[in-house]
């Protein structure tokens, strides 16, 4: 087993809405107010593959997002077709662009990702892969800095390419995340490799090309259970952030490629919840310590046996991989993992069905004094699926949990009175949803698309749908 970070939980934390103190009167806490509901396509490409939906996985950074007064949204379309529409804050209409890419395969690791260069006002996409190539295109230049002024067509956007301009990265591609630096850069985290064994990298355009910057966390490494041991697995990550400080955060777990580990093969290798952070735009990563363990293009990589774990698990309790994270207005990093406690079973033998029956969803955050900190979230998970993370500007947390339920804390609780504020009806949501993590702090709305159920490959509406937050 490998060691554990300075200040690690060494137990949970359980507590209920009715366990909690009582808000100060200055105190401004969580509420929803559903504003609107609006279409983006009454067809769009629906099959389950995984347990998800390619157009409405939560780990989509960003199938949605806001910049200066717009929303940008991506999916398929039922002819598979990529698809890419905005909309003003102030209105409910859609405008869409069709690109010149068709889905490849039904898979629904490969979705559709956006970012914004503010540097250059592009609008960057990266979509279908899955342990394979990728797919690339942008906009032209100011596209998204004077939107109003622009027309939205295919025009607007270059040609689809399998390189980023001519920079091409890996084959074994996944998992691609754009993120948005403080000085107006776009990085993209990806993984190389395939699950079980791979490593997770970073590129970065500076609004005149992009630059491969390498690879940072390690598959190497040994691992060891009562069960058996495993020598591959690669890095999982719930998020990579910017917080106002500059820090870059991520939360991660880890797969082994090796079954071995596990006390039943029923089950999943994820184990342990860790974190890194960076201080230098991820050339360098630190514990929670601030021991420098990896350096992003070097030789040194984050691994399975360096001190990152945060929350230890073991491989037997069906613990998700790619869940969520945020921080507050403090820098305060903070994570939502999910797993089937011991209290209901040591040992799940079913990851579906197992997670249905018994998941629980928990937030981790650290604290003032860099100590750990963990709450068990007081609603079922009732899903195999996964639950994403975001904070009003009075930083009150909203757990947006599968089928579109938002259950909620305030921060003047210390996040421990969690509650259901809306429990997703009328929505028909499938299961997970995509959040516009960047549109909270714009204008004080939530927003997440989600997608209808259907039947086999019959496709269905996807929809957004908007909520007033506390301003």
């Amino acid at each position: 087993m490998r060691p554990l970070a300075a200040g690690v939980l060494a137990v949970s934390l359980f507590a209920s809405a009715a366990g909690a103190g009582p808000a100060h009167a200055a105190d401004q806490g969580p509420a929803v107010s559903k504003l609107d509901d609006t279409q983006l396509d009454a067809r769009a490409l629906y099959f389950v593959s995984y347990d998800g939906l390619v157009n409405n996985n939560s780990f989509q950074k960003n199938g949605l997002l806001t910049h200066k007064g717009y929303q940008y949204a991506a999916w398929y379309t039922a002819d598979r077709h990529a698809v890419v529409a905005r909309r003003p804050l102030t209105g409910t209409a859609w405008q869409t662009v069709v690109l010149p890419h068709r889905l490849t395969v039904d898979d629904s690791h490969n979705v559709i990702s956006m970012g914004i260069s503010r540097v250059d006002g592009r609008l960057h996409l990266v979509m279908d892969s899955h342990s394979s190539g990728y797919f690339y295109v942008k906009s032209a230049a100011g596209l998204v800095s004077s939107p109003a002024g622009r027309a939205w067509d295919a025009r607007a956007f270059g040609d689809v390419q399998t390189t980023l301009d001519g920079v091409a990265l890996t084959d074994r591609f996944t998992y691609p995340q754009f993120i948005a630096t403080p000085d107006g850069r776009l990085q993209l985290s990806y993984r190389a490799g395939v699950s079980g064994n791979g490593r997770n990298a970073l590129a970065e355009y500076d609004g005149s090309r992009w630059k491969a910057l390498g690879e940072w966390s390690s598959a190497t490494g040994t691992y060891t259970t009562a069960h058996g041991a495993s020598s591959a697995r690669n890095m999982y990550l719930h998020g990579i952030d910017y917080s106002a400080d500059g820090t870059l955060h991520a939360f991660f777990t880890w797969r082994e490629q090796n079954s071995a580990v596990m006390c039943d093969g029923g089950g999943i290798t994820n184990h342990d919840t860790g974190y890194v952070h960076s201080t230098d735009r991820g050339r360098t990563w630190r514990d929670t310590a601030g021991k420098v363990v990896g350096v992003t293009g070097g030789v040194d990589k984050v691994s399975v046996e360096d001190r990152t774990v945060v929350d230890p698990l073991g491989p037997d309790h069906s613990l998700m991989n790619q869940e969520s994270q945020a921080t507050d207005s403090a820098g305060r990093p903070h994570a939502i993992i999910s797993y089937v406690p011991g209290r209901f079973t040591q040992c799940t033998t079913d990851y579906v069905d197992d997670r249905v029956r018994y998941g629980r969803v928990f937030h981790v955050y650290k604290g003032a004094r860099g100590e750990w900190k963990k709450t068990e979230i007081p609603v079922p998970l009732g899903s195999s699926q996964r639950t994403h993370l975001v904070f009003d500007a009075h930083d009150n947390a909203y757990a947006v949990m599968p089928y579109g339920r938002i259950v909620a804390a305030s921060k003047s609780s210390g996040w421990t009175d969690w509650k259901t504020l809306y429990d997703g009806a009328g929505l028909n949501a499938f299961g997970e949803v995509v959040v516009d993590d960047t549109r909270v702090a714009q204008d004080g709305v939530l927003s997440f698309m989600y997608q209808r159920r259907s039947t086999g490959t019959t496709p269905s509406p996807i929809r957004v749908v908007d909520f007033r937050l506390p301003r």
